[in-house]
């Protein structure tokens, strides 16, 4: 291993090295789910037909943008969906779900989210908090939420006995957001929607896919999920795009999603890309790779914090549903730290020191690390965490596997110097 270029402590070599070995067989796993992504990717792009005439944007209103078509038509297909629309004026994943549930949902409407209270920033575009003129709950949509038991995991009994055939939509939130609960893997939401569909088969299924895109090889849309939406600065924008975001599924829903974005009736025909489309379809075409950087990553983490003798979630050799790695640190100093590490190992603000502060869209102070090329881009390493207990942070991301182990082992560096 290179000792040259950082100051890192030899015990944290030597725990770097024990981690490697704990988790050669599940980075040679992640190998084989980007070589199926990126395989299935070039297969997209091909039958898409895309060329570098795509690459143009348009201006004014956008009409006949075949760019922007065949980007849809590319996400379409790696997502296992009838439709798609991807657009760079998404300005967040969740802007890309508020569409989609504004685009669904009626007054009077009712939702039901069945993986517990949502993540922060969402729960104000729906009423949970707030109380933002142009909610959901101003409009007059209700919404339900069944908690997770104990154990973090979804509640199917009761999904059984709360649904009936009144409610419109059911919410699955893939990502653990700020808690401490297990990821969805595409298994657990096939399970979800068979326990929903035995008590009613029309309910719209819709799932927060942020973090969770390429991660498997199978799709959610293929187990049953009716639509989905993410952000293009995490996993499908390859750590390319600029910004951005995707709604994919059915195509009637797809519509419908669209006629919110622009206007009833003008939808997907309009929008222009301004010169976008080249970082979308690039972005796309390292999507797949990057993820898988970005597991790796995770899963080294995970490992290393192992040895190191902290609580991680999940655990190195178990299945995941996103990029995202949890590390119980326990005090807030060593929360602070760990931020501080990542923070110094980044190519871009490598000399900022990140401090706890308030952020829009949460109840409490926030510490964010990430030097990124793309402000805010999850794709890129990057870590963050509420200043609550159990002082636990939320690590994800980085666009090449040895940046990121640099990064893991710098953040573990800072703990032990710090916190000595």
């Amino acid at each position: 291993m290179n000792k040259k270029f950082f100051n890192i402590s030899e015990e944290i070599y030597k725990a770097a090295d024990k981690a490697m070995e704990l988790c050669r067989n599940k980075l040679s796993e992640i190998d084989d789910i980007q070589e199926y992504n990126q395989h299935k990717m070039i297969k997209a792009f091909q039958k898409a037909q895309v060329s570098e005439s795509h690459f143009v944007g348009s201006t004014g209103y956008g009409y006949g943008d075949r760019g922007r078509d065949a980007l849809d038509e590319v996400f379409a297909y790696v997502f296992d969906a009838e439709d798609a629309l991807v657009r760079h004026n998404f300005v967040s994943g969740t802007h890309a779900l508020t569409v989609a549930l504004f685009g669904v949902l009626r007054p009077n409407d009712k939702m039901l989210c069945v993986t517990g209270t949502p993540y922060d920033t969402i729960r104000d575009a729906i009423g949970i908090e707030g109380n933002y003129s142009g909610s959901l709950k101003d409009f007059g949509v209700v919404y339900e939420e069944i908690p997770l038991k104990d154990d973090g995991t979804v509640d199917y009994n009761s999904i059984k006995s709360v649904l009936d055939d009144s409610y419109k939509m059911v919410y699955i939130q893939r990502s653990r957001g700020y808690s401490t609960r297990p990821t969805l893997t595409c298994r657990d939401i096939e399970k979800i929607v068979k326990t929903v569909r035995e008590v009613n088969r029309d309910v719209i299924i819709m799932l927060d896919n942020c973090y969770g895109e390429f991660v498997e090889k199978q799709q959610p849309l293929s187990v049953g999920v009716d639509l989905m939406a993410g952000s293009l600065i995490k996993n499908p924008g390859g750590g390319i795009a600029p910004t951005g975001g995707y709604i994919a599924g059915r195509s009637d829903l797809v519509e419908m999603c669209s006629f919110r974005l622009t206007t009833p009736g003008t939808g997907k025909e309009l929008g222009a890309t301004l010169n976008q489309n080249r970082e979308l379809f690039l972005g796309a075409y390292h999507a797949p790779h990057a993820t898988g950087e970005a597991l790796k990553t995770a899963v080294f983490a995970s490992a290393l914090f192992s040895v190191l003798g902290y609580d991680v979630s999940p655990k190195y050799d178990e299945d995941r549903g996103d990029i995202i790695q949890l590390i119980m640190l326990g005090t807030p100093e060593k929360l602070e730290s760990f931020c501080v590490g990542i923070q110094h190992a980044s190519a871009v603000d490598s000399f900022v020191t990140p401090y706890p502060d308030d952020m829009p869209g949460y109840e409490d102070k926030v510490i964010m690390a990430a030097g990124a090329f793309t402000l805010g881009s999850s794709i890129e390493l990057s870590a963050d965490a509420p200043l609550r207990e159990p002082y636990a942070v939320w690590m994800q991301g980085s666009l090449n596997f040895h940046a990121g182990k640099l990064g893991v082992m710098l953040a573990a560096n800072e703990i032990l110097n710090k916190n000595k």
